[in-house]
């Protein structure tokens, strides 16, 4: 074939070439199905935690949750929280834009993608009565309650000592669904 029309060729099939190329997967992060479980578990946890009567505010005042992530999975953090109360509160999902806790969240939830910033999202929580939840293993340098991914389902590990020493008491029924319980 002449190089004038395979050259031809080439630029009138590259846009078809381009829709039949297979698409890279998307970030571990924006599985959006694992975290659309992940978000409904976070908003459930509210409901087997206790916090120090202080912490929580008037009747109406909403259930706080902080998450360091994407805005995609914010955004599915929030269309969970709308549908969810924790004690009869409507839960707010706040984005966290740097690894700080700001006052006033109850909870705060950090991805996968950001693991390297949960650390110091850890250190800022400890001793105060806010549940920390990640994406790692289970350590005493990450959450108090550790999403994990065993033959495609979503569990959880508890890490007792940690929610202890900021003054939270988790329920037995929330032990009792954990895959693994540290402290006991």
């Amino acid at each position: 074939m002449a190089p004038a029309l395979l050259a031809r060729r080439k630029l009138l099939l590259a846009p078809l070439a381009a829709l039949a190329a297979p698409t890279p997967a998307p970030a571990a992060e924006e599985n959006l199905v694992e975290y659309q479980v992940k978000a409904a578990f976070v908003c459930k946890f509210g409901n087997y935690v206790e916090w120090p009567a202080q912490v929580m505010g008037g009747a109406g005042d909403p259930f706080r949750i902080g998450l360091l992530g994407s805005e995609a999975v914010l955004e599915e953090f929030r269309r969970t929280a709308a549908a969810s109360s924790v004690g009869g509160r409507p839960i707010e999902v706040h984005p966290l834009h740097r690894p700080e806790l700001p006052d006033g969240l109850h909870a705060v939830f950090v991805t996968r993608a950001m693991s390297a910033h949960a650390a110091a999202i850890v250190a800022a929580a400890r001793g105060r009565p806010v549940l920390t939840i990640t994406e790692l293993d289970a350590t005493p340098s990450t959450g108090m309650v550790n999403f994990i991914v065993v033959n495609d389902k979503v569990r959880f590990d508890i890490l007792l000592p940690a929610a202890s020493q900021s003054g939270l008491k988790i329920s037995a029924r929330l032990l009792g669904v954990a895959r693994r319980v540290e402290g006991r």
